[in-house]
């Protein structure tokens, strides 16, 4: 594979995992997740289901999906081996995308044999559904970085952005931070909405208030707080890299990224007033990996970067030995 196919390739890889990604929202939000029954990799003890019911095709056609994309993650993987010489970035990205997705596998693997699926309210399955969040976002982050580096995107270079005034590092850091408990709040209050869907408003808002409510009800005020806060915090981050750098990719991924997620925060605030139904929820989904994804690629673009000032004090003579 030519270095110019692979980096199509992966591009085409992200966008793919990304439908995958909205398909179990489809299973989720429809409660299809018990399609296959408690079978796993088998579906229903099939391996093509015969005449399936609406859930087991929305369930099986999930499998079938996520086995492509980890294919298609297996070859990437494979072709980075070949493309790029030893010790380069992207493939690192790609193997760390292999390992991710196989997690994913198994993690889907233990939300079906331990039946977290269709009515299941426990706190077991709210834990492992954030933590697949949590780990989905990662994956769609080493694919990001993968074609980023692939791209000619420069390795991470950490000196000079770690301490004083440019301390992006930790600027960044506390972004994922934020961005990862987000996800893992807002798939834990889409369970919530999926199992105790409200009649209104007024009822959704009693309900969550109520201290005889159910805790997943009573979780969902947690999301718009957190997602409150931290949008206040990327917006801050995404506006300090635009002043600090003469990048104009950085600067367009920075002023990107706030546009996103103020537009995230509408489409949040709409699927509350909808009472999320699925289509919406799809939505907001897709634009929370949007932001995730231009979050990842304002990251990288920074830290591969050289910090301010760093050129000129490196191009100045080092003094000699007399």
């Amino acid at each position: 594979m030519k270095l110019g196919r692979f980096v199509n390739y992966v591009w085409l890889v992200l966008a793919f995992t990304m439908l995958v990604i909205l398909w179990g929202a489809v299973v989720r939000a429809t409660g299809s997740g018990a399609g296959c029954g408690a079978h796993w990799p088998l579906c229903n003890g099939e391996v093509i289901p015969q005449s399936p019911a609406v859930a087991t095709f929305i369930e099986f056609f999930h499998r079938l999906t996520s086995g492509v994309a980890l294919a298609l993650i297996v070859v990437m993987f494979i072709a980075s081996r070949r493309v790029f010489p030893k010790g380069h970035p992207a493939r690192g990205g790609a193997l760390a995308s292999l390992v991710l997705i196989v997690v994913e596998s198994l993690i889907g693997m233990l939300i079906v044999v331990l039946e977290l699926t269709a009515q299941n309210t426990s706190a077991a399955r709210a834990a492992v559904i954030a933590v697949h969040q949590v780990n989905t976002l990662f994956l769609l982050g080493a694919i990001t970085l993968t074609g980023w580096w692939a791209s000619g995107g420069q390795a991470l270079n950490l000196r000079g952005h770690t301490s004083g005034r440019n301390g992006t590092v930790a600027l960044l850091i506390g972004g994922v931070a934020g961005l990862l408990a987000i996800s893992a709040t807002g798939a834990i209050t889409a369970l919530g909405d999926t199992l105790f869907p409200a009649t209104s408003l007024q009822a959704g808002f009693e309900r969550d208030l109520s201290p005889t409510a159910h805790f997943l009800e009573q979780l969902r005020i947690v999301h718009p707080i957190v997602a409150g806060l931290t949008g206040i915090y990327i917006v801050a981050v995404a506006w300090l890299i635009h002043r600090r750098t003469h990048d104009p990719l950085v600067k367009w991924l920075a002023a990107t990224l706030s546009g996103l997620f103020l537009a995230q925060c509408a489409l949040g605030a709409m699927n509350v007033v909808l009472l999320a139904p699925v289509w919406m929820q799809l939505a907001h989904l897709l634009m929370a990996d949007a932001v995730w994804i231009c979050f990842v690629l304002l990251g990288a673009s920074t830290l591969g970067a050289q910090p301010a000032g760093q050129a000129i004090s490196d191009a100045q003579p080092k003094p000699q030995p007399v």
